[in-house]
């Protein structure tokens, strides 16, 4: 049985979890957190030497407020709209040096994906041993994010045999789907997996989705934290 006061999920009526990455299976949230504050403080910089502008740095509250687990573009116009700043959307095409959304996301995306190259990323081995854990308990398990590196991010970790179904940035993109924290991204892991989205759990660690206050069965600091109980076979067992 399941220590006393120890978060536990039930799988007796599970057949799938759909992971994050960043920040749940990885170590990268506070890679994507500096990647953003490089080209967000030399905007600002900018705008502060202007009259009437002060310059207020982007901060760890900022990315996790207006940036965190959105797409790209979406997070640059969140963050902007959230100092009262519009600029023009641009196109994905833009340099990273030019005053548009777009060039800003882009400038995040290169200093991201060098830092990605140089140092590769680290998975969280208590992540990597639940996940292990639920597909041995025969639980099909799917990968969603709206990074456009999420494949990138699963590979330098070693992590892309753990799952069954990927949905990145890239597909939510090609497909339309909507950023968090609209579902949209969760619903179509599901949807490959073959599983109704009622017979599927979502660990998730981002503010812009929901937590407990919006009505999260579980918060916990880290993945080993969360005991396994039932599932097939196997009722009530730890």
């Amino acid at each position: 049985m399941t220590e006393p006061g120890r978060p536990a999920i039930s799988l007796d009526r599970l057949e799938a979890v759909v992971f994050d990455t960043d920040g749940v299976l990885t170590d990268t949230a506070s890679v994507h957190a500096a990647a953003w504050k490089r080209p967000f403080d030399e905007h600002l910089t900018q705008r502060a030497a202007r009259p009437g502008e002060p310059f207020r740095a982007f901060t760890e509250a900022d990315y996790l407020r207006h940036v965190d687990s959105r797409p790209r573009y979406d997070g640059v116009a969140g963050f902007l709209a959230s100092r009262d700043i519009s600029l023009p959307r641009g196109d994905p095409s833009d340099p990273p040096d030019r005053e548009r959304v777009c060039g800003l996301g882009n400038a995040k995306d290169r200093l991201f994906v060098a830092q990605l190259r140089d140092h590769g990323a680290q998975a969280f081995p208590t992540s990597v041993g639940f996940v292990r854990r639920l597909r041995e308990r025969g639980l099909r398990t799917a990968v969603a994010s709206a990074s456009r590196n999420m494949v990138a991010v699963l590979e330098a970790a070693g992590l892309r045999e753990l799952f069954d179904i990927e949905v990145d940035g890239v597909e939510a993109d090609r497909l339309g789907l909507a950023g968090k924290p609209d579902p949209a991204l969760f619903l179509e892991a599901t949807r490959r997996l073959g599983v109704a989205p009622a017979r599927a759990a979502v660990i998730e660690d981002a503010l812009a989705a929901t937590l407990v206050e919006r009505g999260a069965d579980v918060v916990i600091a880290d993945l080993g934290e969360l005991a396994l109980q039932g599932g097939p076979g196997r009722p009530g067992g730890p």
